[in-house]
């Protein structure tokens, strides 16, 4: 499952106890895999400070995961044809989010623990609105071209009545550069084709014998040209409707075809290399934000090497990608990174201001084996931890017990801290 949850209680004998217990109790029933998940010591700062912040961080947290659910739907628009392997493209420094999320250590080179709490919070807003802000900025220029794109594609598309016909006729279909004759292009009925050889020069006078020649056709007709004086264009036109033929206004302009054809050329160019093979592709070093290395390492294992890379690393391995998708790469990672610390700061928030000081609790990520196990495993953690507030467990475990002036939801409310941390929407 892609769905962690991520508790705290807190760091005393008997809480530490009812941790060993839990542990116990899920992985006996196969309910979780769970891990300790490290955060730093902070400046707690005073009472109000801490009671802003957690509102901030409960708005921050949803901005956050609307922003890279929104980036991880922008890859998959941009591959088109290749959606399948978008989920290639969606990773955490390096790695895929669940390796990051289960091996998380907190970046103390981009987010430093000595500073304030809330100056930690304002780097990762600004770091967040900036690649917002670019996101729109880039997503709506892709979404221009590929609206000028499918107009000019729309009028390829048409019938022969109100498609171009740039990509059709050439100069050879046309009497051109000549005082007295002009080249039209007739639309006719399939139906009709036999009568329009029988009789289109004797539509009118003044045309030339011969002249006729079918260009194209689609499912209702063909279109064919015919040459005539210029002098009897008029003429020709209202008998041409009255034997249900019908004359396409069309004037052969080599400069305007030539620069139809090359728009199209340039905007199917464009899109392509949105994704793939750029030739303006981002500079290295041209990221959002500056480079910096998250540590990943498997917890209990402290020696393993960093499996991170830094974002210079990861823009040189993309370098044959185009450049709206390399930037989606390197800063979907830097808003999910940003995300994962979000819940981080939230723990320690809402711990300090459930716990209390001085600063003691464990923080532990749950990840569920299966959704059918979900219940249980709420069941097992409200039982183990009921102690911490036995009001809100007695009315999570019975949601029968009606307590008055109390409303509680066993759906938002527990005795222990709690986050959820889904990605089920990001596969």
């Amino acid at each position: 499952m892609s769905e962690f949850w991520l508790i705290s209680a807190p760091g005393d004998r008997e809480n530490l106890q009812a941790l060993e217990r839990m542990n116990t109790v899920t992985s006996k029933s196969n309910l979780s895999y769970n891990t300790k998940f490290a955060i730093p010591d902070f400046k707690v700062g005073t009472l109000d400070t801490l009671v802003g912040l957690s509102d901030e961080l409960g708005k921050l947290d949803t901005f956050a995961e609307s922003l890279i659910r929104r980036m991880a739907q922008s890859v998959v628009e941009v591959m088109e044809d290749s959606k399948g392997k978008a989920q290639e493209h969606l990773l955490a420094n390096g790695v895929d989010l669940t390796s990051f999320v289960t091996h998380f250590e907190w970046d103390m080179a981009k987010y430093p623990a000595k500073q304030p709490l809330v100056s930690v919070v304002d780097t990762i807003a600004k770091q967040l609105a900036q690649i917002e802000m670019d996101l729109k900025s880039r997503t709506a220029a892709y979404h221009t071209l590929k609206t000028n794109l499918a107009n000019l594609e729309k009028k390829s598309m048409g019938n022969l009545f109100t498609r171009t016909l740039s990509d059709i006729v050439s100069k050879e279909d046309f009497v051109l550069d000549s005082e007295y004759l002009v080249t039209l292009l007739v639309i006719v009925p399939k139906p009709n084709y036999s009568q329009w050889q029988k009789t289109y020069e004797s539509l009118s006078d003044m045309v030339v014998p011969r002249s006729t020649k079918l260009i194209t056709e689609d499912k209702e007709g063909g279109l064919f040209t015919v040459t005539l004086f210029r002098k009897v264009i008029e003429d020709f036109k209202s008998k041409a409707r009255e034997n249900k033929f019908t004359v396409r206004e069309f004037y052969y302009d080599e400069k305007e075809i030539k620069r139809e054809r090359e728009e199209m050329a340039r905007l199917l160019s464009d899109k392509k290399q949105q994704y793939q093979t750029s030739c303006v592709a981002l500079k290295k070093g041209s990221s959002t934000f500056p480079d910096h290395k998250v540590k990943v390492t498997p917890l209990g294992n402290p020696d393993r090497p960093a499996a991170g890379q830094s974002d210079r690393e990861r823009e040189s391995e993309g370098e044959g990608e185009g450049p709206l998708l390399r930037w989606l790469k390197v800063n979907f990672s830097e808003a999910f990174i940003a995300w994962i610390h979000i819940k981080a700061l939230r723990v320690f928030v809402e711990s300090v201001l459930r716990y209390g000081l001085p600063v003691n609790f464990q923080a532990v990520l749950l990840q569920p084996h299966k959704k059918s196990s979900a219940k249980r495993l709420r069941e097992v953690l409200n039982s183990v931890f009921r102690h911490l507030d036995e009001v809100a467990a007695t009315s999570i475990l019975d949601a029968s017990v009606e307590i008055p002036g109390l409303q509680l939801s066993n759906q938002d409310y527990f005795p222990y801290v709690y986050f959820h941390i889904d990605l089920s929407l990001l596969d």
